[in-house]
């Protein structure tokens, strides 16, 4: 009985429809069809798939986007997926742009290890978290600028309304302007001022309660999933979760703790020429994990007497402040990997350190 064709998919994802490919593992191109994002086209893409072969791999692009639900169905059905790189210009200029042809591309970075990537599974409680904190992220950007707008009304508004509320905190501010009774009389300009500060006041106070609802989740899952890091010295809730979401919920896909270095933009990086050796910070990866780190590094070099005394010696040493928060980065990155991969695995997480 002969054994059955194995083949490679590719799938160039969209908002409406994915297109799909499949090749041989020589790189023959077999065919290609475009399926909905729905249900039934998940389920009819998978067939498609299968009338062709046995299918070791599939290859997609916008694991993390368009075809997140799509890499959940496949990975529920036994299929390994790999995230796969939009290809650069240079390739996109000799080969030309569509659909198909992408998704051919998709297979073939596959089968040539070009890409080797694994995407997040996104169907945990990290998954849970990311989608409160893009909600918090919002609302704590709607704040600022509801507050930035109170500001610059006052500083327009007439001089009664002005001088009486100029040298207010942000608190009393707020809490004056939600409470006050601004007169009905639309065709005075101050009266219309301070109705507007009303309500951008009360705009400020529900954004208030939104972001605290939100904090409360996020504290209540994060303490669930990794209640270690929460433990360590400088990491917060904010912290925490921007960590998290960056690690996924299978961080084990990181092959060691210098990958989730890399990917938190905390990896040294050469910038040696001649007699001159030494290395410089990573521009790159996740910068809103390179955040995290330098937040958490911040507070440790105010707070904690061992990260203080750190500072202390290699700034005797001759280190600059800038290359001090590298080590101080990669050492945080390090001991938040371990600390993530033993939460996720069960195992018990090393203690917390400086």
């Amino acid at each position: 009985m002969s054994q059955p064709i194995e083949v490679i998919g590719g799938i160039d994802t969209h908002t409406d429809v994915h297109q799909a490919a499949v090749i041989d593992t020589i790189g023959r191109h077999l065919a290609t069809e475009a399926f909905p994002t729905t249900p039934a086209g998940y389920q009819d893409l998978l067939k498609w798939l299968q009338t062709y072969g046995q299918v070791l791999v599939v290859g997609m692009e916008g694991t993390g986007s368009f075809g997140a639900e799509l890499g959940r169905y496949l990975r529920a059905n036994q299929l390994r997926v790999i995230e796969v790189d939009r290809p650069d210009r240079r390739a996109r200029r000799a080969a030309g742009k569509s659909d198909s042809i992408d998704a051919y591309a998709a297979a073939t970075a596959v089968l040539a290890s070009r890409a080797t990537g694994t995407p997040k599974n996104r169907d945990g409680a990290v998954e849970a978290i990311r989608g409160l904190r893009v909600v918090r992220a919002s609302a704590v950007k709607a704040r600022t600028q509801t507050i930035n707008q109170i500001k610059s009304l006052i500083i327009t508004a007439p001089a009664a309304v002005r001088e009486a509320l100029r040298s207010l905190t942000t608190t009393e501010l707020v809490r004056r302007l939600a409470a006050s009774r601004p007169g009905a009389d639309l065709t005075d300009p101050a009266t219309a001022v301070k109705i507007a500060l009303k309500r951008l006041a009360k705009r400020y106070q529900h954004l208030n309660e939104e972001i605290a609802d939100a904090d409360g989740d996020l504290r209540v899952l994060i303490a669930r999933t990794a209640p270690g890091l929460l433990a360590l010295v400088g990491v917060g809730t904010e912290t925490a979760g921007q960590l998290l979401v960056t690690a996924g919920d299978n961080p084990e896909r990181l092959a060691s703790e210098a990958s989730f270095a890399h990917l938190c933009a905390a990896a040294p990086v050469p910038a040696s020429s001649g007699r001159t050796d030494r290395h410089r910070l990573n521009r790159g990866g996740d910068r809103q994990a390179n955040r995290a780190l330098h937040t958490i590094v911040l507070v440790r070099m105010r707070h904690d007497p061992r990260t203080r005394d750190y500072v202390a010696r290699r700034t005797l040493e001759g280190l600059k402040t800038k290359d001090i928060f590298r080590c101080l980065k990669r050492f945080v990155a390090r001991e938040v990997y371990h600390h993530l991969t033993s939460a996720f695995s069960g195992a018990p997480g090393p203690s917390p350190t400086a």
